[in-house]
């Protein structure tokens, strides 16, 4: 008896349990990110359940007084000296802790990855736009939950990373003083409330979010079925790969275990963010080169890279300077990915290579190369300690790239896929 027919004859399921272990999936190493994403969300909810019982996220102060011998009598929060605990002194407190962090850097990597690859073979075209909207609102709720994550720890990065964030908050016209204030429980470093607000969001509001919005996603790719590249004897009737029962399910079950593998190795060999060289939260120590997390490197270049431009109406900062970089231009890349599948109409099973549609290739290379220059310039200072540029010179030369760069690789970019195209559809 196949598992199928013994849950049916006990529970009546055969008909919707046997559609889905039919369910066929197209075989392509670039679907994989997607699993990649998923799986990576799953050793974030373990290892994070994990960090959940010995972590405490109170500011009140404390007398360090662990085994980490540089910091041992110093002052600081409940926050920090309990992240040092749980580094030094919890038994695979340090592992989990790194394979927590590793895992929130391949879940986002994963999912930019998936992004361009849907963008670039043009998955997002009807019937498909809403599953590629969720895709894009996903990644937003990544960088946020990631971003809440290591701001729980009250070190130097998140101190610095929860000033800036409060100062492009209080930015937005209108109601931004009233709004940051608000959520950070009074004016920065906020009141007593907002650190349990920071830690309700990240281990509760927002993983359960993020839970929604994959569980959404999948529905959505399940209800329209993939697509898949052109092919011998594919086309938009049909879906030819790897039934879902029993071929892709061990299949994935494996790409399960070797995520899993890798993060744990990866948290066990690699260090990453080791809190206690960057010490405890003072504006002081804001020097000692602490860096965020890759993915806010865009948003720290975009408020380096943006000349000063303050809107002044009646001897009143209506709009101020950090705005821009801060809120209006990732608002605009979100919009800009958001609205691209509207812009970029047609309905197809297949998917395209990225030569088959030169102007949508050519426009996601030059709008990735304007966020690639942003992004780095995001480690300017980085780069004057390994290069010896001087930051001004090193502004004015990446001002210039954002604006001349994206133009030149739309143009070549643009050119070259319709050389190959051209010379694909000639020799075929």
């Amino acid at each position: 008896m196949d598992p199928v027919e013994f849950v049916d004859r006990r529970l009546g399921t055969n008909v919707p349990l046997r559609k889905a272990t039919r369910y066929v999936f197209p075989e392509h190493w670039s679907f994989l990110l997607g699993e990649v994403a998923l799986y990576s969300f799953v050793v974030l909810i373990a290892s994070g359940t994990f960090l959940a019982l010995f972590f405490d996220p109170g500011t009140a102060k404390t007398t360090y007084t662990g085994s980490y011998g540089l910091l041992r009598g110093d002052e600081m929060s409940l926050a920090y000296a309990s992240a040092l605990h749980l580094s030094f002194d919890v038994p695979a407190g340090l592992l989990m802790r790194q394979t927590h962090h590793w895992a929130a850097d391949v879940f986002l990597v994963a999912i930019v990855l998936h992004l361009l690859r849907v963008f670039f073979t043009g998955a997002f075209r009807r019937p498909r736009e809403l599953t590629y909207a969720v895709g894009v609102l996903l990644l937003g709720a990544a960088m946020l939950e990631g971003f809440a994550g290591y701001s729980l720890v009250d070190d130097l990065l998140s101190g610095m990373g929860l000033a800036i964030a409060y100062g492009v908050a209080a930015s937005i016209p209108l109601i931004g003083g009233q709004l940051a204030q608000l959520v950070w429980d009074g004016p920065f470093p906020g009141g007593d409330a907002f650190e349990s607000r920071l830690y309700i969001a990240h281990v509760f509001l927002l993983p359960a979010l993020i839970a929604t919005l994959i569980a959404v996603h999948l529905a959505m790719i399940v209800r329209t079925h993939h697509a898949q590249f052109r092919g011998p004897l594919r086309s938009e009737r049909n879906v030819i790969g790897v039934p879902m029962w029993p071929g892709y399910a061990a299949r994935s079950i494996g790409l399960l275990l070797a995520v899993t593998a890798v993060l744990v190795l990866m948290g066990g060999l690699i260090q990453i963010n080791p809190i206690w060289q960057w010490g405890p939260y003072e504006p002081w120590r804001g020097t000692n080169g602490a860096q965020p997390d890759w993915y806010l490197g865009w948003l720290i270049g975009a408020l380096r890279l943006m000349p000063r431009f303050d809107v002044v109406i009646a001897g009143h900062t209506v709009i101020p300077n950090p705005f821009w970089g801060g809120v209006a231009f990732p608002a605009a890349v979100f919009v800009f990915l958001l609205g691209w599948p509207w812009f970029d109409r047609g309905r197809s099973d297949l998917l395209d290579r990225p030569r088959d549609d030169p102007r949508r290739t050519a426009v996601g290379a030059a709008v990735f190369t304007f966020v690639a220059i942003v992004f780095l310039f995001g480690s300017a200072d980085r780069l004057f300690l390994a290069s010896g540029v001087p930051y001004n010179t090193q502004l004015w030369l990446f001002r210039i790239a954002a604006i001349v760069l994206p133009a030149v690789v739309y143009a070549l970019v643009r050119r070259g896929a319709r050389e190959l195209r051209d010379r694909v559809t000639a020799s075929g």
